[in-house]
């Protein structure tokens, strides 16, 4: 079993940049996919970014292709999403979630979550 936390998020204007940071215990973190999933007030929690367990693949939803990037350290248990060129569009809660093996982009596949930071992007 994995714990994940996230950290890094707060108000930003539009334009902006933010890094999150999802931390996570456990001695196996190599063995992971990590997404990012976001959650905006009223809306259904969507796929944002994944990495595999290695770090060697990356996928993107078309919204934030070019604009984030996601990465891990996994000497450091920690995996990022750094986000620049904020939009007001991006304000949301952002979660990371893991799962054993390969990524899967849907949250339903995902067991493991963390609580979640909050981005805001002012216009």
């Amino acid at each position: 079993q994995v714990q994940l936390v996230e950290t890094g998020g707060g108000l930003v204007q539009a334009g902006g940049s933010l890094r999150l940071s999802c931390a996570a215990s456990g001695r196996t973190f190599s063995a992971y996919a990590i997404d990012w999933f976001r959650q905006a007030p009223g809306k259904e929690r969507e796929f944002v970014a994944a990495i595999t367990r290695s770090g060697d693949s990356t996928y993107y939803t078309d919204s934030v292709k070019g604009r984030f990037t996601i990465s891990r350290d996994n000497a450091k248990n920690t995996v990022y999403l750094q986000m620049n060129r904020l939009k007001p569009e991006d304000t949301a809660a952002y979660y990371c979630a893991a799962t054993l093996g390969s990524p899967v982009f849907t949250p339903g596949g995902m067991p493991y979550w963390g609580k979640g930071t909050l981005v805001t992007v002012s216009s």
